[in-house]
């Protein structure tokens, strides 16, 4: 396996903000990429992620902020998600936010999502089916705008079909699937290990753009992440979503957010195209895309389904936009497509955000999450840094 890559030089020209856990003082800090590398301005004025996002021009507080230079970033690199020589490693970009996600939202993946419905999540039922499915959808879908009335004849034409399904509703309907992925502080950041539930025999990784959104619905910046998929716990029944989704180590984010500015914003975002490499420890490899040119539903528009005089978030919120990326080639046994392995590496890279590297075990082995808010709160209070 190659040596993982966090950021390219092309990229640093942007306003890159992160969080890195400090040994030395027991808990994480605030930083800033400037000139390949990290400082630390954590102060009164921003003790958290989410107070910086608070501000009004967060991209200018950052940028005016001083701080402790705590090394390069070729020293986090080299570290490969181990603590480097500092005591320090990368953690998700995120704090108090909640963490949300949207699903169903690229047409190619939610036919993935109608056959893992119809297999009751088996996957040596899926092959048929994709056949019969992708027989009678065909490319309808591809470009339909979810909500329109063009796409509620489709839904009337598969009904009359039997192939009509939960998914296609939120597909292609007007409301979007936005549910809960994960409790605040919960998500692992580049370099850490990434959980699988320890029952799900049939998964795979979720490459996905995720917004920084603040208290007033404003989207402040992007990042990367997984937002890793157990086909046959959510195939069994939707109401198994929570399982599928919330487990031990099961968000990763990162590895940092680029905070929107002159040299990058919401077109960009809907401009990207996400590269997805799994390297298995036998010697597998899967190379995967997803295009956010073909997302069914505008990231704004996700954004205002989320939050909005329905539903407030006073800490802000992070948000998974859905994937293209919907792995059919088989892995192990013929007809079941891939499955994920212990030990797999899953890099996650766009140029204007970096790579996403996370290494994929159970949930039960991967590090328990102990440091929650709570935690946060008295580690900044002993530190000075609450007002």
């Amino acid at each position: 396996m190659r040596e993982p890559v966090i950021l390219s030089e092309t990229a640093m020209k942007g306003t890159f903000v992160g969080r890195v856990w400090r040994d030395d003082v027991g808990g994480p800090s605030l930083v800033v990429l400037r000139e390949g590398r990290l400082i630390d301005v954590t102060c009164r004025a921003f003790p958290t992620m989410r107070d910086l996002l608070e501000t009004d021009d967060p991209a200018a507080a950052v940028k005016a902020a001083e701080g402790d230079d705590l090394g390069p970033l070729d020293a986090f690199s080299n570290a490969g998600g181990e603590p480097c020589a500092e005591g320090m490693h990368l953690l998700a970009p995120s704090d108090l936010q909640a963490v949300k996600a949207c699903g169903v939202t690229f047409a190619r993946s939610m036919i993935e999502r109608v056959i893992e419905e119809k297999a009751a999540g088996d996957p040596a039922l899926a092959l048929s089916i994709r056949e019969r499915v992708s027989g009678i959808i065909g490319d309808s879908l591809r470009d339909l705008k979810a909500g329109s009335d063009d796409a509620s004849k489709v839904k009337a034409a598969l009904i009359e079909e039997g192939v009509w399904s939960q998914y296609l509703e939120v597909g292609i309907g007007p409301d979007a699937e936005v549910f809960s992925k994960c409790q605040p502080m919960a998500s692992v950041g580049w370099g850490a290990e990434i959980g699988l539930h320890p029952k799900s025999k049939w998964n795979n990784p979720e490459p996905e753009v995720v917004l920084a959104v603040d208290s007033r619905g404003r989207t402040l910046g992007a990042t990367l992440g997984n937002d890793v998929n157990l086909r046959d716990f959510e195939g069994r029944s939707a109401l198994l979503l929570s399982k599928a989704k919330d487990n031990n180590a099961s968000s990763a984010i990162g590895p940092f957010v680029r905070l929107f500015d002159e040299t990058f914003g919401i077109n960009d975002v809907r401009a990207a195209e996400l590269d997805l490499v799994v390297e298995g420890e036998d010697g597998y490899r899967l190379e995967g895309h997803s295009s956010m040119a073909e997302i069914s539903r505008d990231p704004l528009d996700l954004v205002a389904q989320t939050i909005g005089r329905h539903h407030q978030y006073p800490d802000g919120f992070m948000l998974y936009l859905g994937t293209l990326f919907a792995p059919v080639e088989d892995r192990d046994v013929a007809g079941q497509g891939f499955t994920h392995h212990a030990g797999d590496r899953v890099s996650i890279s766009t140029p204007a955000l970096g790579t996403l590297t996370n290494t994929v075990r159970l949930s039960t082995e991967c590090p328990e999450w102990h440091f929650g808010a709570g935690a946060l709160m008295r580690n900044l209070a002993a530190r000075g840094l609450l007002g």
